[in-house]
């Protein structure tokens, strides 16, 4: 099982592995719109374990730019491990 954790609230929820955090993030409170990486609305920050989540997909690369420490929640899957986001 793999972790999500939320700075703003240091909430910790277990999410199986190589699963979508979109449904996770969304009952936290990070906003969607679109939900297809389009609009930038689910924009979250990684402070920790970005290498656990998978590979950026072309609409983040499209929409971020620069691949560092941002994603879009609408399309990442924790692949295992911990990580922790801020919004």
């Amino acid at each position: 099982m793999a972790k999500l954790v939320f700075d703003n609230t240091e909430e910790e929820i277990e999410v199986k592995d190589g699963d979508r955090i979109q449904e996770v993030c969304e009952e936290q409170g990070v906003p969607f719109a679109c939900t297809e990486g389009i609009c930038g609305t689910c924009v979250i920050e990684v402070t920790d374990g970005m290498g656990n989540l998978s590979a950026f997909t072309q609409e983040e690369e499209d929409f971020l730019g620069e691949l560092d420490y941002e994603r879009l929640a609408c399309q990442c899957k924790v692949n295992n491990g911990a990580v922790k986001i801020k919004y």
